[in-house]
């Protein structure tokens, strides 16, 4: 845990609202938060993000439930486990700046396709897709929201935060589960995340202010908007190692 006051108030602060920005387009915790904690303190981040979308996932699921697109989760899991193996094999064969110049293109990509007013019909097949690709570039480089983001953004508010959480509360265990048994999680990482998940919760629940307020062409342009700094994020991070 950082020493600094200051560093763990901003770092509060920061949790905050990117709480609030998940619970009201149903993604968005990392993206927002992970880079500028880690320019804080190396120690605030990715790790601990990890272990508090977990239980922020789980509540977000609950508080919507109704909404839930039960068989799009189905079909989106049976696409994220391929999608991951095809993110081990790619590790093996390219470096990690080449990895993260090519899904952040491809995201950006997705954005301009999306933003022209191409309409991606929700199918098995569709679902399937982006499936394999938010489990290989989760696995790659931390950013599996995305595209199921891109492909969930024309339904209704509810149905896009429950059933992306849904996705998410699943891969993000296995992804804790993995880490654990391999210890990757440390001590630190545990004291940060308990520090900082009341920090998330809060944002969570501000964001019921503004998930009524943030619906259609104003949800679309959201999940437009988050996707597009997910992939700038990406960019930035080649830059600066």
């Amino acid at each position: 845990m950082p020493a600094d006051a200051w560093i763990l108030v901003l770092a509060f602060l920061i949790t905050i609202a990117a709480g609030l920005v998940q619970g009201t387009i149903g993604f968005g915790l990392a993206v927002v938060s992970v880079p500028v904690l880690s320019l804080l303190d190396r120690d605030l981040a990715p790790v601990p993000q990890l272990l508090i979308a977990l239980p922020l996932a789980l509540a977000m699921v609950w508080r919507e439930w109704r909404h839930l697109d039960l068989s799009g989760v189905g079909w989106v899991l049976a696409g994220r486990f391929p999608g991951a193996a095809l993110g081990v094999v790619l590790i093996k064969q390219f470096s990690e700046t080449a990895l993260d110049v090519l899904i952040a293109v491809l995201v950006l990509a997705g954005v301009a396709i999306v933003a022209s007013g191409v309409v991606i019909r929700l199918t098995p097949l569709t679902k399937m897709t982006a499936g394999v690709a938010s489990g290989t570039m989760g696995l790659v480089a931390s950013i599996g929201g995305p595209p199921l983001a891109l492909l969930y953004r024309d339904v209704e508010g509810g149905q896009l935060r429950s059933s992306l959480n849904a996705i998410f509360a699943i891969g993000i265990l296995f992804s804790i589960s993995v880490r654990g048994v391999t210890g990757e999680i440390a001590m630190n990482d545990l004291k940060v995340a308990a520090f900082l998940i009341p920090a998330a919760f809060t944002g969570l629940w501000l964001s019921r202010y503004f998930t009524d307020r943030v619906e259609g062409a104003a949800l679309k342009n959201a999940v437009l908007a988050i996707s597009a700094i997910a992939a700038i994020g990406l960019l930035i991070r080649t830059v600066v190692g």
